[in-house]
């Protein structure tokens, strides 16, 4: 079965509560509490529901934020964009490309320094760290 057609009671077997919130239901974890905010190592992040690569650590960047940030996926091709209009706010959300679970939002033109001047906020929750094995 292609995870686009996963049924959400497959998703709540394969899934935390916590997960299921944020990755099928456009949850949003509170900041500061996610593993990943503070993660210096280097390796991928993945998505949780499906596994597909997302994000490196030599994108991400510390932004204050509370959340893991990035400017820019590890390919193109892995995340897709929706306009979000909940919130009482215009924003653009962020969702994995192969298993459309959402993943956070992108915001544009914060002067961050980073090469794109994008913050991809993406939860803890939605992704998966693998940390590269060092040569020594």
């Amino acid at each position: 079965m292609a995870e686009h057609e996963t049924t959400d009671e497959q998703w709540r077997r394969r899934l935390t509560p916590e997960e299921f919130q944020v990755l099928r239901r456009g949850g949003t974890e509170r900041a500061y509490t996610g593993e990943y905010w503070d993660n210096h190592a280097a390796g991928t992040y993945s998505c949780r529901a499906c596994g597909a690569d997302l994000f490196t650590s030599r994108e991400k960047f510390d932004s204050r934020c509370g959340w893991p940030s990035f400017y820019q996926p590890a390919a193109g091709d892995r995340v897709t964009y929706l306009r979000d209009g909940s919130a009482g706010m215009e924003r653009i959300e962020v969702r994995c490309t192969r298993c459309d679970s959402h993943l956070g939002h992108v915001f544009s033109g914060e002067g961050f320094d980073t090469p794109t001047d994008r913050r991809y906020c993406i939860n803890s929750l939605a992704m998966r760290f693998v940390e590269e094995e060092s040569d020594g």
